[in-house]
């Protein structure tokens, strides 16, 4: 359950004000564009995408269920079908690690980012060195035997602790997002810094 805790804070970091446009890539469950519309409010703007339409049904009829009437698309965050300079914040919570061309991403975001605007990358990281070898037997030992015992799919969590580990650094994604064009990128190491939050801004 810390997720929540982690996109609330993404959320709050964004700084995203009443009546802003955001475009919510692989939001999947909506638990992102659900925070987005409590800051945005009736005159804003969310938009809930995702390359995977079962997730993105998920994610509509949750916030449909609630109340919300929300936009949504399908689509890859390589080829986003939305025009320049449009949104006040973009954000990607737990998916750039997922994407194959993580450059050709970020330099979609940047574009349809307005000028001022800032991207939000959640994603999980480089854990603090110390605690390095726990964590390697958490990820590879305990939580594929757990997703095999409670979610009867211990592949996809062998999967997950896989993909985080050749997901770039803090340092490299900055650097990434530096050379797509984003300019003052930080990044707010959380969880003993198992997951970081990258923020970069459109000017």
């Amino acid at each position: 359950g810390m997720h929540r805790l982690w996109k609330r804070f993404a959320v709050e970091t964004s700084g995203i004000k009443r009546g802003g446009r955001v475009l919510d890539i692989a939001g999947g469950t909506a638990d992102l564009s659900a925070l987005f519309m409590e800051q945005v409010g009736e005159g804003g703007e969310v938009w809930l995408t995702d390359i995977n339409n079962a997730m993105l049904t998920i994610g509509r009829d949750r916030l449909l269920d609630e109340g919300a009437a929300v936009s949504v698309a399908q689509c890859d965050a390589e080829k986003l079908p939305f025009p320049n300079d449009y949104f006040d914040c973009v954000s990607v919570a737990f998916g750039l690690r997922n994407m194959t061309r993580k450059d050709a991403a970020l330099k979609e975001m940047l574009r349809v980012l307005r000028p001022g605007g800032c991207v939000i990358v959640l994603e999980f990281s480089k854990i603090w060195k110390p605690l390095q070898p726990l964590y390697d037997i958490y990820s590879f030992k305990v939580l594929p035997a757990m997703g095999k015992l409670v979610a009867k799919d211990q592949d996809s969590y062998r999967y997950l602790a896989e993909s985080i580990r050749v997901h770039p650094s803090q340092e490299e994604l900055k650097r990434l997002m530096h050379h797509a064009g984003f300019e003052r990128v930080e990044y707010f190491n959380l969880a003993a810094s198992a997951v970081a939050l990258h923020r970069g801004y459109k000017f």
